[in-house]
């Protein structure tokens, strides 16, 4: 589960340090939102360009040179690991990308001729578009990205860098017709059918698939395999289903092989005995494709938490299957920050406080919160489902009986959330704050009113709650609104607690006001500001989009009687001001109550009717004005990162240095991946 990218004046944010940032779906304005200009800190600049909706960001590892040898060698290893992997993504969003973006790839590194003009300004937009979302589909919003230059021009230099390119992908590339989803969430449709990833074997149905594993799923199970998490689901030659296994010797064989082999090397210089039980335990479960030891492997994972280095790898997230069970590749490799995780370190103590005193109704309460690690880190390289576009907060495993069991661990993406920060401005707050007092506020307190946000949502928000017994797991009772649902409740775990006293007597926060600031952002992006992500007229399909919708718009409705959230219009502009922290809170809680209870009940009829009636449909009037007020301001409404390149130096075959560097062009580095990380 993850707090993904930054949203201006938004809800979400990760924790950097104390007292002090987003959770694991997307950072916050007031310190996220980025200013057109480059901003730098000494030599390094930070914001390295911008096109089309985007903006690319570089980012510092201020920690690594604090490692020891074997621990730089450690990370090398994680590293390559990282990005053997980095192919399996394209395919699983999408069945044609590779060979579309090899092509480009091609183009992009033999293409002699004019590069001045409009048209192959356009044609390099589009290509860097999909570099960005991984295919060629937007990486936020799953809707089919088209070409910028016209279809004869990108026929012209295929034809003149000698690219081979099959005549009807290039139809598919340019028509209004195919694959124009990625992600379909729409329940009127079938979710598979109106989704044009590759999880699943064209002509397969959603009904199939339903009863594929309402055949296979014990409910009953107090330990549930994650089934579908690793595979495509194909026919067999009789027309049955059946899963094609992502493994050695199966779909996706040539880079898990690669990973396993830099694994082996990584155990070699491991931390410690539990972080190379781990490492052995990942091998085996990628040669094997075995979900049991999937979990095995979840449980030492969660237990391992001494290390300075750590890592996330592997078939992770659901958020690009509409029906819940196949997961994209995720690699995260991570240097602890020991400062900013020590000062934290105390919602972590605290976390069944937090549960006990939840407004949630006492039987989904869980009795022990166990196991449950919170700690800020520095990514040192990311790839996969979190790169170029990457969370900045994750709380794993993702089983919930795992987590419950065995607990859980929350990390920060410091670095990443420090790099959004210093390439960025207030334009954004400053238009969309009704009044000077808001803005002040917002601007003093919403840095760390937005860590808060994200550790409260991660440590607390999803280790929270529980369900009834012989319910089963979400994705099988909520389906296609299970993500939306989760990530409501988990911010509203974080809402509800930012107005306690609690906070200021941990030592977390001096006053009220930090959560006034998060309450006032929360509601200001939920109903205008993360609009602008969208295009006029469409509905809002990605999970924390829709959630955050959800949540802003069903507590003005139910605060209007009392005025909690007031409607106001300055200078010709739409504002929501809250009148009432208190009320509102109260509001966050009720919320909270009835979208647990529908989880701990499977209740898929209200979780239906909520994300429906809150979570999809969109003021139009407020949307034009939305896009009018921020197009005004030139700031993209997404950002994605560089990695770092990290370098062995070897000696007769053994490696005696690592270093590190910092590369500042993003088309470079996606050609310099699509040369050494293609298998």
């Amino acid at each position: 589960m993850k707090i993904r990218d930054i949203i201006i004046c938004g809800a979400a944010t990760i924790f950097m340090g104390a007292c002090g940032q987003q959770a694991s779906q997307e950072p916050v304005e007031n310190s996220s939102e980025m200013a057109s200009e480059k901003k730098a800190e000494g030599d390094f600049e930070y914001l390295a360009e911008q096109f089309a909706d985007l903006k690319i960001i570089r980012y510092k590892v201020e920690s690594f040179d604090q490692l020891t040898p074997k621990q730089k060698e450690l990370v090398y290893y994680l590293y390559q690991v990282s990005l053997s992997g980095r192919d399996i993504i394209y395919d699983q969003n999408y069945k044609h990308n590779l060979v579309i973006r090899k092509a480009l790839e091609n183009i992009v590194s033999t293409y002699s001729g004019d590069m001045e003009s409009e048209e192959w300004k356009n044609f390099m937009v589009y290509t860097k578009r999909v570099w960005f979302s991984n295919g060629i589909h937007h990486h936020y919003s799953t809707a089919k990205l088209k070409p910028e230059c016209s279809k004869e021009y990108f026929n012209k230099l295929l034809s003149e860098t000698n690219t081979n390119l099959d005549a009807g992908i290039v139809d598919i590339m340019f028509d209004d017709v195919t694959a124009m989803k990625r992600v379909n969430l729409d329940p009127q449709k079938d979710l598979i059918a109106g989704s044009a990833n590759n999880f699943y074997q064209d002509g397969i149905t959603q009904a199939e698939v339903e009863a594929y594993y309402t055949a296979k799923i014990d409910k009953n199970d107090a330990e549930p395999i994650s089934y579908g998490l690793n595979s495509t689901m194909i026919r067999d030659e009789n027309g049955n289903l059946t899963e094609d296994v992502w493994k050695v010797g199966g779909r996706y064989s040539a880079p898990i092989e690669k990973m396993i082999y830099w694994l082996e090397k990584a155990i070699t210089v491991a931390e410690s005995d539990d972080q190379r039980k781990g490492f052995e335990l990942l091998i085996e479960y990628y040669k094997t494709g075995d979900l049991k030891i999937w979990d095995d492997y979840n449980i030492q994972w969660a237990k391992t938490t001494g290390d300075v280095v750590d890592y996330i790898n592997g078939f992770i997230e659901v958020y690009g299957d509409a029906m819940g069970y196949r997961a994209t590749y995720e690699s995260i490799i991570q240097i602890k920050d020991f400062d900013a995780s020590a000062r934290m370190k105390v919602v972590e103590d605290n976390v069944q406080w937090f549960e006990d005193n939840s407004s949630i109704a006492e039987e989904h309460k869980k009795e022990s919160v166990v196991g449950v690690t919170y700690k800020v880190i520095n990514v040192a390289v990311e790839s996969g489902d979190a790169s170029p576009s990457t969370p900045i907060g994750v709380n794993l495993p993702n089983a919930n009986w795992i987590r419950a069991k065995h607990g859980s661990k929350s990390v920060s993406l410091g670095n990443i959330v420090e790099a959004y920060s210093l390439a960025g401005g207030k334009s954004m707050l400053k238009e969309f704050c009704y009044s000077d007092e808001e803005f002040e506020r917002a601007d003093k307190h919403g840095k760390l009113a937005s860590k808060l946000h994200t550790a409260l949502h991660e440590v607390v928000g999803h280790a929270s709650g529980k369900l009834e017994e012989g319910v089963g797991t979400p994705k099988e009772t909520l389906k296609s609104y299970a993500s939306t649902l989760e990530e409501g409740r988990a911010d509203l775990v974080a809402l509800y607690y930012l107005l306690d006293p609690k906070l200021i007597e941990l030592g977390l926060m001096e006053s009220l006001d930090v959560g006034k600031a998060e309450y006032d952002s929360y509601i200001r992006n939920g109903l205008m500001a993360q609009l602008r992500r969208l295009d006029l007229g469409d509905d809002i399909e990605e999970a924390h989009m829709r959630n955050r919708q959800l949540v802003a718009a069903w507590v003005y409705e139910k605060g209007q009687d009392e005025n909690v959230i007031e409607k106001k219009t300055k200078d010709g502009k739409t504002y929501f001001v809250v009148n009432d922290y208190e009320k509102l809170r109260v509001l966050f809680g009720q919320l909270l109550k009835e979208i647990q209870r529908i989880k701990s009940t499977g209740d898929y009829d209200a979780g239906m009717a909520l994300v429906e009636n809150y979570g999809v449909k969109v003021d139009p009037v407020i949307h034009q004005e939305v896009l009018d007020r921020s197009e005004k301001l030139n700031i993209p409404p997404y950002g994605g990162f560089i990695n770092p390149r990290i370098i062995a130096v070897e000696e007769e075959g053994k490696v005696v240095d690592v270093k590190i560097e910092y590369p500042a062009d993003f088309t470079e580095q996606m050609l310099e991946y699509g040369k050494n990380y293609s298998f």
